[in-house]
């Protein structure tokens, strides 16, 4: 009788994890082809901080998606919340001429989109699929209504300083905001009890509810976390634009889910990992500016972003039936 030879629990373990450092291997293996193809058009420090730079808005979605992912859920109108709450800053700051009372209206209407979203999602118990893409319309359209499709230009120094046109240290502000946000969620995920909650939630929300935890209250926490994060990424778009407009945001969603999903979220939940999300926005950011270097098109580079979505959604799932 022949018998059938089994992984050993190493090599399953080796099997398991690998998928863990896709993005790193992924980001040095793109970083040496451009750094070759490119030359000095790529490899110089002004192209690196112009990616990081870049990066920073995708970045700081990517954290609040982390946490919406690793519950088993999505959040489709992060993209269409960038947009109205750059314009709905914009225009606070217009009518209060205060640069604060701008930041705050910001975060306030992209906390309210994501409350919004977890209320519908925790009381009338709807898939996030169905609201978030409910959501995404409506707050798209509030958005162009808001000021009649018309810009709306951001000149309080104050404002774009701290939002986006400034530098700390001789690093650009963008990039210290990116890194704030990263370490904050990064602590939260992995530090705090409430992170511990988010992952038991999204590994069987049934055992964790036997266990304590208050999932509806996870869900609504996590999804205003995930508004306002876009809220914040548009505050940042329109203090580096020194202006907002109804189309910020619109092109982001694809990319913030493809750095997240690149960098070990699991899209089924239970799985979360900030950093590998830092790397993936860095990741599409260089990618998106070595295509541009290379003379791709924006459609060009669309296709290139949907062929990493899908290998990385391949991964992801293969991944979890393999735990």
């Amino acid at each position: 009788m022949t018998t059938v030879a089994t992984p050993t629990p190493l090599l399953q373990r080796v099997r398991h994890d690998w998928q863990k450092y896709v993005v790193y291997i992924g980001f040095v293996l793109v970083f040496v082809f451009f750094a070759i193809t490119q030359g000095a058009n790529f490899l110089n420090l002004t192209t690196l901080v112009n990616i990081a730079t870049q990066a920073a808005p995708i970045t700081i979605m990517a954290v609040g998606t982390v946490f919406v992912l690793s519950l088993g859920e999505i959040d489709l109108s992060i993209g269409s919340t960038v947009a109205l709450s750059a314009l709905s800053a914009a225009v606070a700051l217009q009518v209060t001429g205060w640069w604060w009372a701008g930041a705050l209206a910001g975060l306030l209407v992209g906390a309210l989109v994501g409350f919004v979203n977890g209320v519908f999602i925790t009381a009338f118990r709807l898939p996030s699929f169905l609201v978030t893409l409910a959501t995404m319309g409506l707050v798209a359209g509030l958005a162009q209504q808001i000021t009649n499709l018309q810009s709306v230009p951001v000149t309080d120094a104050t404002f774009v300083w701290i939002f986006g046109g400034g530098t700390l240290a001789g690093v650009p502000i963008l990039i210290w905001w990116s890194l704030v946000i990263a370490v904050l969620g990064w602590h939260v995920l992995r530090q705090r009890r409430a992170g511990a909650h988010v992952l038991a939630v999204g590994n069987n929300a049934q055992a964790a509810r036997v266990s304590g935890v208050k999932v509806a209250r996870v869900r609504l926490m996590v999804f205003t976390f995930s508004g306002i994060a876009a809220a914040l990424a548009g505050i940042l778009y329109a203090g580096r634009l020194a202006g907002a407009t109804y189309t910020l945001g619109t092109a982001d969603l694809m990319s913030v889910l493809a750095a997240v999903i690149v960098g070990g979220t699991a899209l089924a939940g239970g799985r979360g990992s900030i950093i590998g999300a830092v790397v993936g926005s860095l990741f599409m950011s260089m990618i998106n500016y070595g295509l541009l270097l290379g003379g791709l098109t924006v459609a060009q580079q669309m296709i290139v972003r949907g062929v990493i979505i899908l290998l990385a959604v391949t991964l992801s799932l293969r991944g979890k039936k393999g735990q």
